[in-house]
């Protein structure tokens, strides 16, 4: 009883929590600088993490599909089964989660970090929104960077197919780009990246929400950090079930 009491209560903290930010999300002023700032921080310097990740990602597929689709004749729709996998799955899924460690955790440290150090109760002093401030911007630029971060996994992890594929069977990049997009459409591309900007919003929430809402003084730093990334991808994994069954509901095409 005590742990679903427990649960029930960190449910309601969070949707309290969700739910202010999201109304101040929408209400003036914007910290615009700020959001740019926040934007540079998870996106940019996120970059060459998913830039590696789908590259090798991309090279490891393509292995282990030629040598699945070999035994079947299907040579051929090797660059299919890459793209198809990567924009419907692969890419949307890895590049969250990798946003979730990296981010996640810098986020909640960040902010438990300001919190234990009386940062936050010195901006308030100053007659400082500190929510409006640090939380808002941390929010939107997790929203708006990881649908861009997840068409460059895409990217990276089909130069990395292409790659395996040219050094083993001499495909032509105009043939392995034919192939690859023979089957794919709009509905298979823009829901699956899109559904992104909901892992970023759950991204964004939980870490601000451990970071922001410490009270355990030094120990809560790293309490925080490892809540953030915990939380945050579990919830990324099970939230992307109901996307992936919702977009299959609304486009039945990116079901093939």
């Amino acid at each position: 009883m005590v742990a679903i009491q427990r649960y029930l209560e960190f449910t309601g903290k969070v949707g309290l929590f969700a739910s202010h930010a999201v109304c101040r999300a929408v209400l003036p002023p914007f910290e615009v600088r700020m959001i740019f700032r926040q934007i540079e921080e998870v996106g940019w310097k996120s970059l060459p993490l998913v830039l590696a990740s789908g590259f090798a990602v991309g090279l490891v597929l393509t292995l282990h599909t030629r040598s699945s689709l070999l035994r079947f004749g299907a040579e051929a729709m090797i660059p299919t089964v890459q793209s198809l996998s990567f924009f419907n799955e692969i890419g949307p899924l890895i590049a969250g989660l990798l946003v979730a460690g990296r981010v996640g955790a810098g986020i909640g440290a960040e902010l438990a970090n300001m919190r234990v150090t009386e940062q936050i109760d010195a901006i308030e002093a100053l007659s400082i929104d500190s929510f409006k401030l640090l939380v808002i911007p941390r929010l939107i630029a997790c929203i708006i960077a990881l649908p861009i971060l997840t068409v460059f996994m895409d990217v990276a992890g089909l130069t990395g197919g292409y790659l395996v594929e040219r050094s083993i069977s001499h495909l032509s990049l105009p043939l392995f780009l034919e192939q690859a997009f023979s089957q794919v459409g709009w509905a298979t591309f823009i829901p699956p990246t899109l559904k992104t900007a909901v892992f970023g919003l759950i991204i964004g929430l939980i870490s601000s929400f451990f970071g922001y809402t410490t009270d355990e003084g030094a120990s809560g730093v790293g309490r925080a950090s490892t809540n953030s990334v915990v939380i945050s991808s579990l919830l990324i994994i099970l939230s992307d079930v109901l996307l992936v069954k919702a977009i299959f509901f609304l486009f039945p095409d990116s079901a093939i």
